[in-house]
């Protein structure tokens, strides 16, 4: 338990870095936006793939014991 709450701060962590520096996280190249009137509607695809990807690996690497 206390290896997983270490992991999810330094991910927190490096989100936060990345925040702060400037890097567009959650519109990516790969989102859709879609405007039609006074209705709006976002599809995160590029997000949803590298947060996939990201989390994959993390439990690949620490769900081997």
């Amino acid at each position: 338990m206390g290896r997983i709450l270490i992991v999810i701060g330094l991910v927190l962590a490096a989100v936060g870095g990345m925040i702060h520096l400037g890097v567009p996280l959650g519109r990516l190249p790969g989102d859709f936006t879609i405007r039609r009137g006074s209705v709006s509607f976002y599809f995160p695809l590029a997000t949803s793939i590298i947060a996939s990807i990201v989390l994959t690996l993390l439990f690949a690497f620490f769900g081997k014991r």
